[in-house]
């Protein structure tokens, strides 16, 4: 029935059917309890997969194999199944696809993500659909929010000068002098390109509404911008917590296994 109800909608988008876009929900069930989760019409390209995924039960089996306490559950990794214990997973065979960002779909808790390998090997930060994470995080004060956006905002405005400012420098000051109306025109011309480049830039400025829930529900926002988010837990997220607080061994595996099996929402 999932597998059906999975093969209409996306029969339905491929051929264009205009109508209104269905919400998707799925239940992440373990022996610990059950996530029920949103997913994002936001991100409809890791939707889709994940339906697919959910359809085919390539996550069921699985474990949660990452467990870092105030930061992230992660699990889904194909080599989880049936690992022994304290063997190294979460080196399945990776499903490739491109990122998708919106304002509207960011790092709170409850997050379900996309993990990606290091942008050393993967310069346009693809998603791995193979597996997933939720974020657990804590909370965050104003102060600790502009730390975040300065942190990784201050080096692209440097990278930005160096780029377009400084060879410019000893023009500059010479037409200050010698031709006013020059140096403002190539002044401003050096200004748009700075702030153009700057606005299509991987740089982080967190909304009213990010501020207001990573300062009271908690998150990750440092996270924001460099990894996908394409959905969140509507119910069970006292099941996170339980998860997050397991004794777990070098690895960050939980030293108890913590069986993953997705299915479907039928509303």
């Amino acid at each position: 029935m999932q597998r059906f109800l999975v093969i209409i909608y996306l029969l339905l988008f491929t051929l264009g059917v205009q109508a209104q876009e269905p919400t998707f929900y799925v239940n992440i069930s373990t022996n610990m309890g059950t996530l029920k989760v949103k997913l994002y019409n936001e991100t409809p390209n890791h939707r889709d997969r994940f339906l697919k995924l959910v359809g085919d039960k390539h996550f069921d089996g699985t474990l949660f194999y990452r467990v870092v306490k105030g930061f992230v559950i992660q699990g889904g990794s194909s080599d989880s199944r049936n690992a022994a214990p304290g063997r190294a997973i979460g080196y399945g065979k990776a499903i490739n696809i491109d990122a998708e960002y919106s304002d509207n779909c960011f790092h709170k808790k409850g997050a379900l993500c996309a993990p990606r390998q290091p942008e050393e090997v993967n310069h346009f930060k693809m998603s791995d659909i193979s597996q997933f994470y939720i974020v657990q995080g804590r909370k965050y004060s104003a102060d600790e929010m502009d730390l975040i956006e300065k942190a990784t905002n201050n080096p692209i405005k440097i990278e930005l000068k160096k780029q377009f400012y400084l060879p410019h420098k000893e023009e500059l000051a010479r037409l200050k002098t010698e031709d006013p109306k020059a140096f403002n025109k190539l002044l401003r011309e050096i200004k748009d390109k700075i702030n153009f480049h700057y606005s299509i830039s991987d740089k982080i400025e967190f909304t009213e509404e990010q501020r207001n829930i990573y300062s009271t529900i908690g998150g990750t926002p440092e996270l924001d911008g460099d990894y996908t988010v394409f959905g969140e837990v509507v119910e069970g997220m006292s099941v996170i917590n339980k998860i997050a607080t397991l004794p777990v061994d070098k690895h960050n595996r939980p030293r108890s296994d913590v069986k993953i099996k997705v299915s479907i929402v039928t509303q």
